[in-house]
């Protein structure tokens, strides 16, 4: 990847974008967040896929096709992605994603992360993704409606405290390169929530 980051504005038409908030919002998996303790006050649900198993993943969640055409590298074989909502006070302290680990100890951190922003408040105080490389700083990126982000997945970054009220939704996605032995140890396809974990 070119640069820290890329950016794509105006990401999925305006129906595919409205769809796919409503879809996450009123999903039966959504609830306080299956991520580490990193993710303050948030809510959430995931899903563990492999490439082979794309199509079970659009089968079972056809809302999120436009998303997944749009932001898979194609060098990539495994997949975490998670829906992320924010609401006031929330946060997301400073990480590298690393989400796999629990599948495969040796994992590196992905190729790239993809995050679309679904729904932002239109008054928006707090809310931003700040990247850094090492300690040093390099991007700080304020959510807009719409907007996909890639960014290197090796590099550390935070969310800052969400300060006004109304609902940050984003879908987010780790987008790993793995050995052939590593895939041995992740799901072809699972998802991951509080509410009812699918094996």
């Amino acid at each position: 990847m070119a640069g820290y980051y890329r950016r794509r504005d105006q990401a999925l038409a305006p129906s595919e974008l409205s769809t796919l908030g409503g879809q996450l919002l009123a999903s039966p998996y959504l609830s306080v967040n299956n991520l580490n303790r990193d993710f303050v006050a948030t809510r959430g649900f995931s899903i563990v896929f492999k490439q082979e198993s794309l199509p079970v993943v659009v089968q079972r969640f056809g809302y999120l096709e436009p998303y997944l055409a749009l932001a898979l590298e194609a060098d990539c074989n495994a997949f975490y992605l998670n829906a992320l909502l924010l609401t006031q006070n929330s946060r997301v302290d400073p990480h590298i994603d690393r989400s796999l680990r629990s599948y495969c100890k040796t994992v590196d951190p992905p190729a790239a992360v993809s995050v679309l922003y679904i729904q932002v408040p239109p008054a928006l105080e707090g809310g931003e993704l700040v990247l850094c490389c090492g300690k040093k700083p390099v991007g700080q990126i304020r959510p807009v409606e719409n907007t996909l982000v890639h960014f290197q997945g090796n590099l550390t970054h935070s969310v800052n405290k969400m300060r006004s009220p109304g609902r940050r939704l984003s879908l987010v996605c780790e987008q790993y390169q793995l050995s052939e032995l590593e895939l041995l140890s992740i799901p072809t396809f699972t998802v991951e929530s509080r509410v009812q974990p699918v094996r």
